[in-house]
């Protein structure tokens, strides 16, 4: 499967939350609950500059994003593995951060305290190089 797959696309688009596993100095992965915005090239998250994921992302740019769900139609799911390239300030991350306020309205607003992604975030996209899928329709 492709991360544009309409049958991918419409699951993601159910997610409010992504595990994003990263890879410390040591090697061992580190999973770690995202909001996140799924498009059909890439996957888009933020996270404040200072932390360690971001450490991560620019020491060794590898991740696998998972995201799961149960129900009545069984068990379905998409895994995504990939790279993390950061976005520099431009027209294209401001468009994807109004995106972002808008998928996560009213709580991100209210963390950020603004309508626009503070000076302390970084945001990146998660090219796929893998995705896969389970229990999605054909």
């Amino acid at each position: 499967m492709r991360l544009a797959d309409a049958p991918v696309q419409a699951f993601l688009a159910t997610k409010g939350v992504v595990v994003l596993a990263t890879l410390r100095p040591d090697g061992a992965p580190v999973a770690t609950p995202m909001w996140f915005l799924p498009m059909p090239d890439a996957l888009y998250m933020i996270s404040v500059a200072d932390t360690h994921k971001v450490e991560h992302l620019r020491r060794d740019p590898r991740v696998s994003v998972a995201a799961e769900a149960a129900g009545p139609e069984g068990i379905r799911g998409v895994v995504v593995q990939g790279r993390a390239e950061f976005l520099s300030d431009g027209p294209e991350r401001r468009d994807l951060a109004a995106r972002f306020l808008a998928k996560y309205h009213p709580r991100l607003e209210r963390l950020w305290s603004a309508r626009a992604m503070p000076a302390d975030r970084v945001m990146f996209r998660i090219a796929p190089e893998r995705v896969r899928a389970w229990g999605l329709p054909a």
